[in-house]
């Protein structure tokens, strides 16, 4: 990654931590992060599915009916309980990351930290997925598909004065409790299991420095 990427992308983080107020970020609506991001919020059945970090590339990718149906095939999976829906919402980013793949070429798409992939086309940061769970999340928040939780905004944590890398994640609420809850898709590879936890706990997590 350039000095000056990395500088934007830190920048980023940190803006989002002192104007957001941690864990608090996740009650924000989930469509103003698109703007603080350089990302396109989802239109109709279309997302934008970022990559090359920091969404330095925007890949428009329209969602059939059939890709629909599917989404909310995966989901009603999950319509048992709020735990349920969380892991079916987990096999829906799954398969999103699969479904996009292709196109925006996104298959081998290295998860973790991995900063000399910054700017390769397909590659993806923390930001580039955050807004991509986000999108999807959205599209299936629109046509009824989640039961039991509602859309939140992603949030940051870890700004280098506290010792940890800056590091950002998608986030659901659940109705019922107004628990909040990371989905972070970011981890691991392209179209594997997502972490998915309470926030509070993914807020404790977190590569330390010099680790």
């Amino acid at each position: 990654m350039g000095t000056e990427q990395l500088g934007r992308r830190l920048f980023a983080l940190i803006g989002l931590l002192v104007l957001g107020g941690c864990a608090g970020q996740a009650t924000s609506d989930a469509r103003g992060w698109y703007g603080n991001q350089d990302g396109v919020a989802p239109k109709s059945a279309k997302v934008y599915i970022c990559h090359g970090f920091g969404c330095t590339y925007k890949t428009p990718i329209n969602y059939s009916r059939k890709d629909l149906n599917r989404i909310r095939s995966i989901l009603a999976s999950g319509k048992s309980s709020p735990a349920a829906e969380r892991k079916a919402i987990g096999k829906a980013v799954q398969w999103q990351e699969r479904r996009v793949a292709a196109q925006v070429g996104s298959q081998n798409d290295v998860g973790g930290f991995d900063a000399e992939n910054s700017r390769k086309p397909g590659q993806m940061d923390c930001i580039d997925e955050s807004t991509n769970t986000t999108s999807l999340l959205l599209i299936a928040e629109k046509n009824g598909f989640l039961k039991h939780h509602k859309v939140s905004s992603p949030v940051a944590r870890g700004f280098l004065l506290d010792g940890r890398y800056p590091h950002a994640t998608a986030t659901v609420t659940e109705k019922k409790t107004g628990t909040a809850y990371a989905i972070d898709s970011w981890v691991r590879a392209n179209g594997a299991k997502p972490d998915i936890m309470p926030l509070a706990k993914w807020m404790e997590e977190g590569s330390r420095l010099g680790s």
